[in-house]
């Protein structure tokens, strides 16, 4: 669905890019970093609100700089001889990353939208498996489920016990908001940010994870030292929820 502000986000992302397409050109000095891709840029592109949002090398977001970031650097380990369910794989560094997993699974109710091979077609809201996964990741889909408290529950089941959700949502300074797909599009747009949002967080989504049966970690960016925060252009806060030991399959 385009709208007012899909496009004015838009033009705004192409329109910084070409700025620093213009101070590369004019012998900018490449002095940030991207975690993502590896590479030093002159500037990150701006993307609505955040004015640097993205990598001008390989598109990534602020979260998914991030994510990049904290498995560099030890925070988090890819169980790369365990099972991976990775939903709306959108992320092509992390795709890289998790694709190295014995069992890697692509996922998405719509798979068709993706050009990773071996995607699979899962609903979350009906998401049977039991005991499989060592890590779940999903950032910015939380917010499209219809019942969110019912995918956390189904995550839970779908985890071994000591497995892990990477869990990445957008947040507002609010207690979460809820609504449903009976709100009109451009009504859900003007109350959560995006007209298939179905909800907008507040960091109370961590009493949701808890409440779901998860023990939990949270990691924000801006716990990163300063530098190290402005060098990649980090942003975002990780709810890493992990299934207790010895808990049993409901």
């Amino acid at each position: 669905m385009i709208t007012v502000q899909r496009v004015a986000k838009a033009a705004g992302k192409h329109l910084t890019k070409l700025g620093l397409d213009l101070r590369k050109a004019l012998g900018a000095r490449a002095n940030r970093g991207c975690p993502a891709c590896g590479t030093t840029v002159v500037g990150f592109f701006r993307y609505g609100d955040n004015g640097e949002w993205g990598c001008p090398n390989c598109n990534a977001s602020p979260r998914e700089r991030l994510m990049n970031y904290l498995i560099m650097k030890g925070v988090l380990t890819v169980p790369t001889d365990g099972a991976i369910l990775h939903m709306a794989p959108n992320e092509g560094s992390l795709v890289k990353r998790f694709s190295e997993a014995a069992d890697y699974v692509p996922a998405d109710l719509d798979p068709a939208r993706y050009t990773v091979p071996g995607m699979h077609k899962i609903d979350l809201m009906v998401l049977s498996d039991s005991d499989r996964y060592d890590l779940f990741y999903a950032s910015h889909v939380m917010e499209h489920v219809p019942d969110d408290m019912a995918v956390l529950r189904n995550i839970l089941r779908a985890l071994k016990p000591g497995g892990e959700a990477w869990l990445i949502v957008p947040l507002w300074d609010k207690p979460t908001e809820d609504g449903s797909f009976d709100i009109p599009p451009r009504e859900r747009e003007r109350r959560f940010g995006q007209w298939d949002h179905v909800r907008q967080y507040g960091l109370d989504f961590a009493d949701r994870i808890r409440a779901a049966g998860f023990e939990l970690e949270e990691i924000d960016a801006r716990d990163i030292d300063a530098d190290t925060r402005h060098f990649y252009a980090l942003d975002d806060r990780l709810f890493r929820a992990r299934k207790p030991l010895g808990t049993a399959t409901q």
